[in-house]
């Protein structure tokens, strides 16, 4: 790649985030003239459905958005009562039978020509719980703000309501002072009723073609971009290049720091105070911004559960002070679940650097239970070594794909077997631990789990190889494929003589982009987890260099794949409790946990020994599972290290949208950013030469800067506690029935009744 920047780095990545005023409905004493005397009359007791009914209305955001704070869902089952909202909305089946049995009590104080008059109002009133705007109809959306007991009403509606079924108020709020003057005054009623926004009024929100066009899909803005949200898991980490689970029912995070220390995330999101492996003193990483060296890779084997053993790659420098890459296997401490015991290390590969980068990193088991690692082509630029360079040398391990069994030894006495069907093992000429080759340096690869139903696409490897001056690229590795470099980069030739004279069989990427879209590829992962199904399928990606979020999709029928960007922070479609709006810019890598959700790591500096780093988790706002379906229950595991709660650092939405405004300061112009830590190349062979150490001037020179920025921007409160739940949704619980069962066979019963 280019020569890197070494300028000061801008630290957060954000859009714009425009903060609508708080907007509140006047309420006046019970003054004035009544409505018109006219309606049915009704009897009803003393005990109500409902608590008062409070008028502000706080942030009004008009996003899909549930009573819960979560977004809309299908619900798994038909709904019997609220039937407008089965396809998409805020109620499963259970809600949906408490819902029916509230209206049959309501009913039992109306006679018949009440029933027949008001009870298609007080269906619609009640089910307004189920629509996907819900949280807007009762305020709901900021859960510091408090929450109607009744929806927001159209003023027309509102009126008919009120001229029809006026006395039904009392049936619908216990509030004594709405009782008093509410039923006599329709003004006031819809005026407390009333939405500022009345597009998102009842029944207008029903009409609005606007809203409800794309209701349930993944939000895009008017350029196409998807819009989803992040929740920030973990900070103040040094470089974070990894995250991985042991696929132990446990739902631990291992996180890894280039620096070559390994924390553990507990399901909670608590870390262990102590380390599960430190090994900072083997590994070579420095403090230069920019050095690809350090930590790298770690996978935990198949069967870990059973045999505890996991593997790591990492840079080191030997007693000749040679650097190397050595990837080898360890093995847990017996006596401690979340300790790895360093003294188990058996070494299976160790590779010489000729240069300080490209550096390759990756370790991952595929579906056959092999083991594949990734490795760089050796560092400098362009691929200098020998008559093709490293890439195209199948006799040379440098920028390959290798697979390697790592259950078995060889007859020469390697510690790991070549599985049979490698494709190169009957080659003199190829090293048999090759699967393929042509890369550059690949950063960052994952495993398809394939679709949760049909598992279409289970197995895929997917990898982002770095590209030198002009493209980044996404792979599909395939057994035995030539990816063409240094002969192409990208889809174009990058050596014309070794281009022209390739191979027509080379594989190509399935995308590749331009320096004007950015300039050093992060790869990531296709989302198959569970909480998020609108993302199913979507490969999900990003540039280092720039804080770029990208997604593919593939095209069914043409297995063509169509690029969109992801924009974080919308204060439309992330203003829910937990989401934050902005993110570090330099995007060192995603992951995956036990469920399948997915996640990305970013830092402020690129440094390996600045704290900078975070962990953020994707959220899809417009759709969720529905409540239930993504419940698991993780093994647990004993502790013995001390637990350190989880202190987040950004401010989210919400919290962004109640500070007092302030005027913008003016903007600053751009300015180049840091190089990668672990990507980005370098036409230096070693990191002690004139350039490397201007890199170190202008590091040490820029650091404080940096700190001082830094500290600006994380001096943030934490978030607080939502407030414990309105009376709007505690209330019902008591009045309904334990069972949803029981509420059902009584709807079913009333229904037989008036029939």
């Amino acid at each position: 790649m280019n020569e890197p920047y070494h300028e000061e780095v801008q630290d957060v990545y954000t859009f714009d985030l425009k903060k609508p005023t708080l907007k509140k409905v006047n309420a006046w004493p019970c003054t004035g003239s009544s409505s018109i005397s006219s309606g049915v009359s009704f009897s009803y007791p003393h005990v109500f459905l409902c608590l008062s009914l409070l008028c502000l209305i706080g942030s009004l955001l008009g996003h899909p958005q549930c009573l819960d704070y979560g977004p809309p869902f299908q619900p798994p089952f038909q709904l019997e009562f609220c039937s407008a909202y089965e396809n998409f909305g805020c109620c499963d089946q259970e809600r949906d039978n408490s819902i029916a049995s509230k209206y049959w009590d309501i009913m039992d104080y109306i006679d018949p020509q009440g029933r027949k008059l008001c009870g298609t109002y007080i269906k619609d009133i009640l089910c307004q719980e189920c629509s996907p705007y819900a949280a807007h109809l009762y305020d709901a959306e900021n859960p510091q703000t408090p929450l109607r007991n009744l929806p927001g009403l159209c003023f027309d509606y509102c009126s008919e309501f009120h001229f029809n079924c006026r006395s039904a108020i009392s049936l619908l709020t216990s509030d004594k002072h709405i009782q008093e003057c509410c039923e006599t005054n329709k003004t006031l009623f819809c005026n407390l009723l009333h939405l500022h926004d009345e597009d998102y009024c009842f029944p207008n929100v029903l009409k609005n073609t606007a809203l409800n066009r794309n209701l349930g899909s993944v939000v895009e803005d008017r350029k196409g971009c998807l819009q989803l949200c992040l929740t920030e898991v973990a900070n103040g980490l040094r470089n974070p290049l990894l995250m991985v689970h042991a696929n132990d029912h446990t739902h631990r995070m291992f996180v890894a720091e280039q620096v070559g220390v390994i924390w553990v995330y507990l399901p909670d999101g608590s870390r262990l105070e102590e380390p599960f492996l430190d090994i900072k003193s083997i590994v070579l990483a420095t403090p230069w911004v920019g050095d690809e060296r350090g930590f790298l890779g770690m996978a935990f084997h198949p069967k870990y559960k059973y045999n505890g053993k996991f593997y790591i790659y990492y840079s080191y420098m030997d007693k000749n002070q040679v650097e190397k890459i050595r990837i080898s296997e360890l093995k847990v401490l017996a006596s401690d679940a979340n300790k790895a015991d360093p003294h188990s290390e058996r070494n299976l590969l160790e590779l010489e650097e000729p240069a300080a980068n490209h550096n390759g990193g990756q370790l991952l088991f595929g579906v056959d239970g092999y083991m594949y690692l990734f490795t760089g082509d050796g560092g400098k630029a362009g691929d200098p070594f020998g008559k093709f360079g490293n890439a195209q040398n199948k006799s040379i391990l440098l920028g390959k794909v290798l697979r390697i069994d790592v259950d078995g030894k060889s007859p020469d006495g390697k510690p790991y077997r070549i599985p049979p069907d490698n494709p190169f093992v009957s080659d003199p000429k190829a090293c048999p631990e090759v699967y393929a080759y042509g890369v550059r340096n690949m950063w960052r690869c994952a495993v398809d789990r394939g679709d949760p139903v049909t598992k279409r696409g289970r197995g895929r490897i997917f990898c982002g190889d770095v590209g030198q001056n002009r493209f980044e690229e996404i792979d599909i590795i395939v057994k035995g494929g030539n990816y063409g470099w240094r002969a192409k980069e990208g889809f174009e030739c990058y050596d014309t003589k070794l281009c022209h004279n390739s191979s027509l069989d080379d594989i190509l990427p399935i995308f590749a982009y331009g320096r004007n879209v950015g300039k050093s590829v992060t790869g990531g992962y296709v989302y198959r987890g569970c909480e998020s199904p609108n993302l199913n399928g979507l490969y999900i990606f990003g540039d280092f260099m720039n804080g770029r979020l990208m997604a593919l999709q593939e095209d069914d029928k043409t297995n063509k794949w169509k690029k969109q960007d992801i924009c974080i922070g919308s204060t439309r479609a992330c203003a829910f409790p937990g989401m934050i709006s902005s993110y570090s810019k330099f995007i060192t890598s995603f992951a995956e946990d036990e469920a399948g959700e997915l996640y990305f790591m970013s830092t402020a500096y690129p440094s390996a020994y600045a704290p900078h780093g975070s962990l953020y988790k994707f959220i899809d706002p417009a759709r969720r599972a529905p409540p239930g379906k993504c419940k698991y229950k993780p093994v647990p595991v004993k502790t013995k290290s001390k637990r350190i709660s989880f202190v987040p650092r950004a401010k989210t939405v919400l919290e962004l949208l109640n500070e007092p405004s302030t005027p913008k300061p003016p903007k600053k112009s751009s300015t180049p950013t840091a190089a990668s830590p672990t990507k980005a190349s370098t036409g230096k062979p070693a990191p002690s030469g004139k350039k490397r150490q201007k890199i170190k001037a202008e590091a040490k020179s820029r650091k404080p800067k940096q700190e001082e920025k830094l500290a600006r921007v994380s001096r943030t409160t934490r978030a607080p506690p939502l407030p414990k739940k309105s009376s709007h949704l505690t209330r019902s619980k008591k009045l309904l029935p334990k069972k949803a069962a029981l509420a059902k066979e009584k709807v079913k019963r009333r229904r037989k009744d008036s029939s």
